[in-house]
């Protein structure tokens, strides 16, 4: 039934535009030209939206010519279309108002809204004034008024120009609008007809066989026409960036850790590092702990004791921290708030199968119980980078990092000395920004301390440089975001998603 009454329709439509584009052949061969299809459409009864598809389909055929032209004017709005038979609100006001005056209560119960709008131009012309009292009365200020509000508008509605000033007026109070309307001026083409000779789209092999084609008229093809654009997804800006970040660390040598364990335990995020239990970072208002599984008991429990030890005792060449190292604390679960807890169980792998020099990357989420703002979410991306080998030093941590950032276009580095619980020595990187022409702290870096290498059963001779940035902030400063909201979260467009440009970081060698 739905099918047969879509048919119905269809044909409807069909038969309706053979009708009109007919009709406006049969005006052009009569008239030679059609200065304006509007007025062809208002004498015929017409809708101009099918005029103007039926000019850009006969202009393909060379039947006809065709210009368009663009009008700019005003269109009025339902008020002020009431206004032309009934007056302006401030008109209808003072023409309620007797001689003898109204009470204010009367006015706006006799005349409703408009007397909130009317009333108060009323005013502002000087036609009335409210008299205060025990009852607030509205009196006339002169006795006979002209409705300039009212002949504006019939002027307007006429298609007269009208002052700028004024049309600014009553486009302030909406009462009218900006409009723009297109038509065309039609007249008859190089192969001007009165009937349209459907141009073949294909040579067939009938054609070729029987030799029609000879004498067949061929729809000529539009080369500058676009393509149907392709369905796909689209790569977000920070997918796309954080590509970038992997095969700079591939091309480096670097082996990308596995992130996928976005729940941690506390000992592998916090004590592990040889970060202390009391330490702030580990407090509910820095960190999401979990409430199920609220805790955790895979461990390696000769490596949980000298990590127990080495917390309460020291060691190494270390004092410890001299207090009551607890269980209970170790076990909590929580979302990892560093992608270095990744990178303790991955050191301390290689350790347990036989030390061997390594470099491993990675780049993941990584969560914490953060105030939200431009600048800063609870979820962030996390880019770290560690080297594994015997024999490391400051030195080769720093030249690591020209190397790193050179390669994204980062060239003017310093270092800053820096304190971090499971790095020791520590050093904050800057770089100079060329556009705020100052230096601005870009990640953190440091080797990691013996205190939590050496409980893992690495060599004493074995050093780890390790360093880490945000993914956010480098992806902001190449796509021009400013709030990483827009960036990242429930609240972006997906728009930017779809429309945002291809990442090519600066790459040297």
């Amino acid at each position: 039934e739905r099918t047969c009454d879509l048919t119905i329709s269809l044909t409807m439509a069909d038969d309706l535009k053979a009708a009109v584009e007919k009709q406006l052949l049969k005006t052009l061969d009569a008239d030679a030209c059609i200065d304006d299809t509007r007025v062809f459409a208002k004498a015929n009864n017409f809708d101009h939206k099918l005029i103007a598809g039926i000019v850009k389909s006969l202009l393909s055929y060379e039947m006809i010519t065709s210009e368009e032209v663009t009008l700019n004017g005003w269109t009025l709005s339902a008020e002020a279309k009431s206004f032309l038979t009934e007056g302006s609100a401030e008109a209808r006001c003072f023409n309620a108002v007797p001689a003898e005056g109204l009470a204010l209560d009367q006015l706006k119960a006799q005349l409703g809204k408009v007397a909130d709008v009317g009333f108060k131009q009323a005013m502002v012309q000087k036609w009335l004034a409210l008299e205060k009292g025990e009852v607030p009365t509205v009196v006339r200020k002169t006795d006979a008024i002209v409705d300039i509000v009212q002949d504006q508008l019939k002027a307007i509605e006429s298609g007269a120009e009208v002052d700028k000033k004024v049309a600014d007026t009553l486009k302030k109070r909406k009462l009218i609008s900006a409009m723009t309307e297109k038509f065309f001026k039609v007249g008859k083409g190089a192969k001007f007809a009165l009937e349209k000779v459907k141009l073949a789209t294909d040579l067939t092999q009938d054609m070729i066989i029987k030799g029609t084609w000879k004498q067949t008229q061929f729809k000529e093809y539009n080369f500058n026409a676009k393509g149907q654009p392709p369905a796909g997804g689209h790569v977000h800006p920070l997918l796309k960036v954080r590509k970038e970040f992997r095969e700079i660390f591939i091309s480096m040598g670097f082996e990308e850790m596995p992130t996928n364990n976005f729940v941690e335990s506390s000992f592998w995020n916090f004590d592990a590092l040889f970060q202390p239990q009391q330490h702030p970072a580990r407090d509910a208002h820095d960190t999401f702990f979990m409430t199920a599984p609220q805790t955790s008991n895979c461990f390696p429990p000769d490596y949980l004791e000298r990590v127990k030890e080495t917390h309460m005792h020291g060691g190494y060449g270390s004092i410890g921290y001299n207090y009551d190292w607890k269980l209970a604390e170790a076990q909590k679960n929580l979302m990892r708030t560093h992608t270095t807890a990744v990178s303790s169980r991955m050191l301390y792998k290689l350790a347990q199968d036989g030390f061997r020099p390594a470099k491993y990357f990675s780049i993941d989420r990584v969560f914490r119980n953060e105030a939200v703002d431009r600048t800063h979410l609870a979820e962030f991306h996390q880019i770290e980078g560690v080297i594994c080998d015997k024999g490391l030093t400051l030195s080769d941590l720093i030249g690591t990092l020209h190397q790193f950032f050179r390669k994204i276009g980062i060239t003017q580095l310093r270092f800053k000395p820096a304190y971090n619980p499971y790095t020791e020595p520590s050093m904050e990187i800057f770089s100079f920004h060329p556009q705020l022409k100052k230096w601005v702290e870009i990640g953190n870096s440091g080797m990691f301390r013996p205190e939590m290498m050496e409980p893992m059963g690495m060599p004493a001779d074995v050093s780890v440089i390790a360093w880490g940035l945000s993914l956010e902030r480098p992806t902001m400063i190449l796509y021009g975001i400013d709030n990483i909201r827009d960036l990242f979260g429930h609240k972006v467009n997906l728009s930017m998603v779809k429309s945002n440009p291809v990442c090519r970081l600066q790459l040297q060698q």
